[in-house]
């Protein structure tokens, strides 16, 4: 019998860790951590610009040497923003889409999920993410476009997952603490849900 496609997953699970700040004292020499979201790289070198960019599972921001923590932070909350407004712009084709599923696999279950499809729907309005282990199918709901890279990421390794374990047992979210954003991206999920469910008040009328 055809396994049934898993059910979504966007609330019920409380944000623990919105990920870690790390710094480094110079560019060459990072402190580095598995569970960083952003590293700051301090520059001698630099002397106004700032700059960031993603490396993999971490955003890398670029400063000055001499800026001061206060500044550190509110120039990283300003290169997230940017970060994801840019991203924000991309949408990604389904061949793309599937390179990215099989990047993941190979980065956090060593190749063994491989799914036969990875695509776009846009039937799915009340879940994130289905797949059909039987068939080796995985569909993204069209409302992910246009969300950071990171929670793409984690609906896409969600779903690569099901492809090992189909149900949502022990055994499944074990498999789910490889990705080092879980916890992100599912409070992400939740606070857009929780948004779509805030009462719409009309607008005010212009006297």
């Amino acid at each position: 019998m055809p396994a049934e496609p898993s059910p979504g997953f966007a609330g019920g699970i409380p944000v623990r860790s919105a990920g870690s700040i790390q710094r480094s004292a110079a560019a060459r020499q990072p402190r580095a951590s598995a569970t960083s979201a952003v590293e700051v790289r301090r520059s001698a070198r630099r002397n106004r610009t700032v700059s960031a960019y993603r490396e993999g599972d971490r955003t890398i921001v670029l400063i000055p040497a001499r800026m001061s923590e206060a500044e550190e932070q509110r120039w990283v909350s300003v290169m997230l923003d940017k970060l994801a407004a840019q991203e924000s712009k991309r949408v990604i084709g389904d061949s793309q889409l599937a390179e990215r599923a099989e990047r993941l696999s190979a980065q956090y279950f060593e190749g063994r999920a491989r799914p036969a499809s990875v695509r776009w729907v846009t039937n799915q309005n009340t879940r994130w993410g289905s797949c059909t282990p039987a068939e080796g199918s995985i569909r993204l709901s069209h409302r992910l476009q246009g969300m950071p890279e990171y929670v793409v990421d984690y609906v896409l390794v969600h779903e690569l997952a099901h492809l090992l374990v189909p149900g949502h047992g022990p055994r499944f979210w074990r498999l789910l603490e490889a990705y080092p954003r879980t916890e992100r991206a599912r409070g992400y999920l939740e606070g857009v849900v929780a948004a779509d469910r805030l009462p719409h008040l009309p607008a005010a009328r212009e006297e």
